[in-house]
């Protein structure tokens, strides 16, 4: 029998909406296109909403007598679980019930059934897809025609799950401050201090935050800070949990000899676009993190955390140093004006351009560290550090060492026809 359908879809009345919110309509059509008139029983659609996680737990042996479970290699086991937020259905078209049942009949060409139901008022889990979970929304078309086996497609819709980072919890700003020892051998170093703080706890995506910190090196090593934010995901299922921690933005300051110190006065570490936090969720949770480190070559490095929430709703107070570029575009176009300098800017920040990579790379271990410093009888980046990884010059732009242009010799006065018609 030739399948007479070309063509079964969803199409949402609004493709480009970048995420529904709890209590809105969700509205769209279930196209089906026919190449020869066909009958059919019904259209239904539903609407589901879940979290599900999986990992494997193990590995276990598979449950054999001693005998065969001895040969058997070990297996994983699956841990896995599943929570529905919200589930919906409708029944776009379908026959009368009875004797002379009678199925619905469709022409050649294109057709359209409409669609649309209401998301739940209660608060919804944000859209999200991990490591070891997702959480998802999505919308599915069963079409039913007699004598023949089902069709069904689907389609993901966004949901958001707004936070909104005005509210004072989010506002409040935030401090830590750590101290550290540093021993080279069996002599005592010096310690490593370092005093961090930012404005608020919530950002949005494209929001810079300035970071406020103090680095003292009193070590005799050379010390390198560095800001990062972390995304953690944490899954949870069966009375277990399994975590994920990674990357997503980090900035470098510069060096810091020993003995010295810095400031960072409002260091900017840009956004990136970045799922909001999921904090509700019984079974998955997305927070993040912004950590500040000193690395100390040959030491474990002095870190201190301090956490964050990614949120949806932008922050209100546009007078703010960390005000989100794209919530001040929206209000002023006098940022573009602010935002070209009047005058040259300097070259760029030595951290800026010898990479994390290659400073690793020249950075010795521990052992060797060690072994350095009681071959040279004191600390090894006393000696080095004067030739390695100094940051250039301070910039100017007037030349403290301008060259003097050569004094010109005094020009003969002589005549300037040509020599060819000199007289003798």
């Amino acid at each position: 029998m030739i399948d007479t359908v070309k063509t079964l879809g969803i199409v949402f009345d609004d493709e480009q909406k970048i995420g529904y919110s709890s209590g809105e309509i969700v509205s769209g059509h279930v196209l089906l296109e026919v190449s020869a008139v066909t009958q059919i029983e019904a259209i239904k659609i539903t609407a589901r909403g879940c979290a599900r996680v999986c990992w494997n737990e193990g590995p276990v042996r598979a449950s054999l007598p001693i005998s065969a479970a001895m040969a058997t290699p070990l297996l994983p086991h699956c841990i896995k679980e599943e929570v529905e937020y919200f589930s919906a259905s409708q029944t776009l078209t379908e026959t009368a019930d009875g004797e002379d049942r009678q199925w619905v009949s469709l022409e050649v060409g294109r057709h359209e059934f409409a669609f649309r139901f209401e998301l739940p008022h209660r608060p919804l889990v944000t859209s999200f897809s991990g490591r070891h979970g997702r959480v998802q929304y999505w919308v599915t078309a069963l079409l039913q025609r007699p004598l023949l086996q089902d069709q069904s497609v689907h389609r993901e819709f966004p949901v958001l799950g707004h936070i909104d980072i005005n509210s004072p919890s989010l506002l409040s700003p935030i401090s830590t401050n750590k101290e550290k020892m540093v021993s080279f051998w069996i002599f005592t170093s010096g310690p490593v201090s370092l005093s961090v703080n930012i404005e608020r706890k919530g950002y949005c995506n494209g929001e810079a935050i300035p970071i406020y910190a103090e680095i003292e090196n009193c070590s005799s090593r050379l010390c390198v800070p560095k800001a990062t934010i972390y995304q953690i995901q944490t899954f949870l299922a069966k009375g277990k949990t399994k975590t994920y921690k990674q990357a997503v933005a980090s900035v470098r300051g510069n060096h810091i000899p020993s003995g010295s110190s810095d400031s960072w006065n409002g260091k900017m570490l840009k956004i990136p676009p970045l799922s909001p936090s999921i904090l509700s969720s019984a079974l998955i949770r997305v927070e993040y993190i912004l950590a500040v480190m000193v690395q100390i070559p040959g030491a474990r490095k002095l870190k201190v955390e301090l956490p964050i929430v990614m949120g949806t709703v932008p922050y209100a107070g546009f007078g703010a140093r960390s005000a989100s570029v794209s919530s001040q575009f929206s209000r002023d176009m006098s940022w573009l004006v602010l935002a070209l300098p009047e005058e040259p800017e300097a070259p760029p920040n030595y951290a800026d351009v010898v990479s994390e990579a290659e400073f690793e790379l020249y950075t010795p271990s521990l052992s060797q560290s060690e072994d350095l410093e009681r071959q040279l009888g004191g600390p090894a980046f006393a000696y080095i550090q004067e030739f390695r990884f100094q940051p250039p010059p301070v910039y100017s732009e007037v030349d403290p060492h301008p060259i003097q242009a050569p004094e010109q010799p005094p020009q003969p006065c002589f005549p300037t026809t040509p020599s060819a018609v000199l007289p003798f």
